[in-house]
């Protein structure tokens, strides 16, 4: 029988993986950030951000977390069918065009990253990122989360350096920015919550990073830790472009933008590299939770079907490299706003309402 976590690490793993899978679509290039928060002002942006989305993470986080040990659903199938029955294939019709989104876009950007960094053809990049994902995958739970914190890690401090030559170099327009000429323009809470429910869908993918959880007050605190550890690499790149303000909102990829200003091509390179490894992070987790799905259903100990893990990465990837290569992904990204305003209706309201009645209703019955 394998060794539970220890009590530091049970509270703070949830938080480094939904980190992980969060950035490369959260916040990655800072172009989400530029949508999302830099339209509510400079000041108005970091608020919304640091109150709004925060406090939103945490809410989602903490309720599912706990719904997920009393329950004991480390999938995502078996938890929305406790959670709302028979509903629970509406959200995976959701998953699945999100599946297919996300695999074709980090599939793309690997191969655009590896050719704007170091001049290589894209499908080297491509081929970097397929071998990333299906050592990930294929080599089971622990490995992944191994990895996962690790490169959490690498990205903090790697975003903590970014900040700090952002603020030796741009420090006088960031504090003006951030104080004196700091806007907060109307719409600062709706930007939040649009940017939380845009990233709130990935948390029951990662089901898997809570099951050593032992108590309530566990998953309460694993929540708010998630929800920090989400956000703070955000808050830091949003700091780092607020020097930039308004011109920022006209870049297409503000990060590119804000190297060129720096003007520092050895540390532009280091970034693109940890970036490279988001995407085949993102792009594991994804592809973890459909295997997950699948072994959830089919396996069992005399029956362990090893075939899904290797069968789920090719048959994902496959379909995320075709759409990408015929344009598909625009028109997918298209309806992509409908999509996520699918999983606030499946997945958001249902948690913090009847979820929490439902962990409520379970322990008066266990107490």
């Amino acid at each position: 029988m394998a060794a539970k976590q220890s009590k530091v690490m049970r509270l703070i793993v949830p938080g480094l993986i939904f980190q992980s899978i969060l950035i490369a679509g959260g916040y990655g290039t800072g172009a989400e950030l530029a949508e999302f928060f830099f339209p509510s002002g400079s000041l108005g942006g970091l608020l919304s951000m640091s109150i709004v989305t925060f406090l939103s993470f945490a809410v989602v986080c903490a309720a599912t977390y706990e719904f997920a040990r009393v329950f004991k659903t480390w999938d995502y199938r078996s938890f929305f069918k406790k959670l709302i029955g028979p509903g629970w294939i509406v959200f995976e019709i959701c998953y699945l065009v999100l599946l297919l989104l996300v695999l074709s876009v980090v599939v793309a950007a690997s191969g655009a990253n590896i050719y704007d960094v170091f001049g290589l053809n894209k499908w080297v990049g491509v081929a970097i990122m397929i071998l990333g994902v299906g050592y990930l995958v294929i080599a089971g739970t622990k490995t992944l989360i191994k990895v996962l914190s690790f490169w959490s890690y690498v990205l903090y401090a790697v975003y903590i350096v970014f900040m700090v030559l952002c603020v030796a170099k741009f420090g006088d327009k960031i504090a003006a920015q951030l104080g004196s000429l700091g806007e907060i323009k109307p719409g600062w809470i709706i930007g939040g919550g649009k940017y939380a429910f845009y990233n709130l869908a990935c948390i029951p993918f990662l089901l898997y990073t809570v099951s050593d959880l032992e108590s309530r007050s566990e998953a309460i605190w694993s929540g708010i830790i998630a929800a920090a550890i989400g956000i703070i690499p955000a808050i830091m790149l949003f700091i780092s472009m607020a020097g930039q303000y308004p011109e920022i909102l006209n870049v297409t990829v503000p990060v590119n933008y804000l190297f060129e200003q720096l003007n520092m091509r050895w540390f532009h390179v280091i970034f693109q590299i940890v970036l490279l490894g988001t995407f085949i992070e993102t792009g594991a987790g994804f592809i973890k939770a459909a295997s997950d799905r699948l072994e959830g259903q089919f396996c069992t100990t005399e029956n362990p079907r090893k075939w899904i893990r290797p069968v789920s990465v090719v048959i994902c990837l496959l379909l995320g490299l075709v759409i990408s290569s015929f344009g598909l992904t625009g028109l997918i990204a298209r309806g992509y706003g409908t999509i996520t305003w699918g999983f606030f209706v499946i997945y958001v309201i249902p948690i913090i309402t009847w979820g929490i009645y439902k962990i409520y209703r379970q322990s008066k019955a266990s107490a």
